[in-house]
Order: C-alpha cells, then sequence, then structure tokens
C-alpha cells in the first residue's frame, strides 16, 4: 500500500534522491495530474500543500496563488523543494508532521488546500483539517482511490460507513478525477482519485459529540442503531421521532440525520 504521493518534475534538476520506503513515497512523473489537483487556485489564494517532495506541484500552485504554504515531513528532500521553488518569493516551507503541526501558526492563514496527500495518513488527516482548520474552504488532493470512495459512499452502499458521514457533515464531496498509477515513479499497485470537499460553513460547536456518536453507531454494523447507542430507550424514542423504526441500521441514515440525533440525545 502506497503513503506518500509527492510531485516530482519531468526535467531533472541533477541528483535527486531516492524514494523512501518506510514513507512509502512514489513521484508523480505527470505534470496534468499537478494541474488538475491545483485547478481553481487564484492570484488572492493562500494555499496549503501538505507532502511538498520534490515540489512539481509547489511551483504549480506558486504560478497561481499569492502565497503557498508547503508542509513536507521529509529532511532530506527540502533542498530538492527549495530547489523547485527558488524562483519563487511567494512560497513558505515548512518542515513538519502534517498530523502534529499547529496549522493556526500559518499567517496569512490558508483558504484552500492543494495537495498529493501523504496516503498513509490521508483519512485521519483530511478529518482533522476538516474539524480544526476552519479557515480552509476547498480542500481538493489526491489520495487513494478507495479513500476518495469511502468519503464520497452514500448511504446503504458497502463504502458507507463513520468516515463519510463525518466528512459529509462538514463538506460536499467531489470525486473529480481517476489517476492511473502509471503516472508514478515507480507506480503503486493502487489507483488514485483527485477529491475536491467544499466547506459546508462553520464546524458545530458539539463536532465532538457528534463524532462519538457516529463512531459508536458504526461499531457494529451487523446491530440494529439503537442496539450501538448507549442509552437504548432514549435512542430508540429518537429515531421514533426522526422516522425510523427499531430495527434501522446505522447506514440506513443520512449524515444530516445523524446530526439531528446527537442533538436530540
Amino acid at each position: 500500500m502506497p503513503g506518500m504521493y509527492s510531485a516530482c518534475p519531468l526535467k531533472s534538476r541533477g541528483r535527486l534522491s531516492f524514494p523512501k520506503k518506510r514513507l512509502g513515497q512514489h513521484f508523480l512523473k505527470d505534470p496534468n495530474i499537478a494541474r488538475i489537483v491545483a485547478e481553481g487556485v487564484g492570484e488572492g489564494d493562500v494555499v496549503l500543500e501538505i507532502g511538498a517532495g520534490r515540489g512539481a506541484l509547489t511551483a504549480v500552485l506558486a504560478e497561481r496563488a499569492r502565497l503557498v504554504h508547503a508542509v513536507e515531513l521529509d529532511a532530506e528532500i527540502i533542498p530538492e523543494l527549495e530547489e523547485a521553488v527558488r524562483g519563487f518569493a511567494n512560497v513558505r516551507i515548512h518542515q513538519a508532521d502534517a498530523l502534529t503541526f499547529d496549522y493556526g501558526r500559518l499567517d496569512p492563514p490558508p483558504v484552500r488546500l492543494a495537495a498529493n496527500l501523504p496516503y498513509n495518513i490521508a483519512s485521519p488527516l483530511v478529518l482533522r483539517l476538516l474539524e480544526e482548520v476552519g479557515c480552509l474552504r476547498i480542500l481538493r488532493f489526491m489520495v487513494q482511490l478507495e479513500v476518495a470512495r469511502r468519503m464520497a459512499a452514500a448511504p446503504r452502499s458497502k463504502d458507507y460507513g463513520s468516515y463519510a458521514v463525518l466528512v459529509q457533515l462538514l463538506a460536499r464531496v467531489r470525486v473529480v478525477h481517476r489517476v492511473s498509477p502509471r503516472v508514478f515513479e515507480p507506480p503503486p499497485r493502487v489507483w488514485s482519485a483527485v477529491v475536491e470537499l467544499e466547506r459546508r460553513g462553520p464546524v458545530p460547536e458539539d463536532c465532538g459529540r457528534i463524532r462519538e456518536l457516529v463512531l459508536a453507531a458504526f461499531s457494529s454494523r451487523r446491530k440494529r442503531l439503537v442496539n450501538n447507542l448507549p442509552d437504548r430507550e432514549a435512542a430508540g424514542q429518537a429515531l421514533r421521532d426522526l422516522g425510523f423504526g427499531p430495527d434501522v441500521r446505522a447506514e440506513e441514515l443520512e449524515p444530516e440525520q445523524f446530526a439531528r440525533l446527537a442533538g436530540a440525545l
């Protein structure tokens, strides 16, 4: 399973670092994909990029945006990233772990994400960005196709679960492009996808409580929903008020119905 997918320009800049197996790095060799990820970025935008790698996407973003905050964990690849954007004064490089980085310190704050996300942390990272980095209005990124399907899944489908509910409560999800393994060096074993999330509004104050309920609701998919919740009597009444019978299961509820259920409980 691949981990970090970083953009790599087609033209050689001399000696390049080798992809690291421990990071699961696969470098993008098709500049068209970089442009697809960067689509929508305008000259007034402050953009966050996570997993900047060798900087091919970073350079595309720098050509379009007012400012780019580029976050990269791999210290050994930073010199190549700096070389890729040497001609741009509007790029700030942050050598950091994306899962623990303090995004609140970014000044000016980013309004868009455009990135080839580190695949091994993409799922929790996207949720963290949606829940904690409220300044991001649009998130456009590349992940494994399997993860993209889980984000965009509809109720009653096999991919629909707690992750789809939590993401869709906070953003509108659109899978915009499938990406072949052939555009990477070395090619991964799976297809990828470019996903765009449009934030629905401010993060709800009870976001944490909704998350706990959703995770509990999907803790055992074979059970009736009411049996997965701590107060079965109150949950049963709340579900009846929402128009559901006693045998309803978690995958039958729309994301917004989970928010209403959390409010009722």
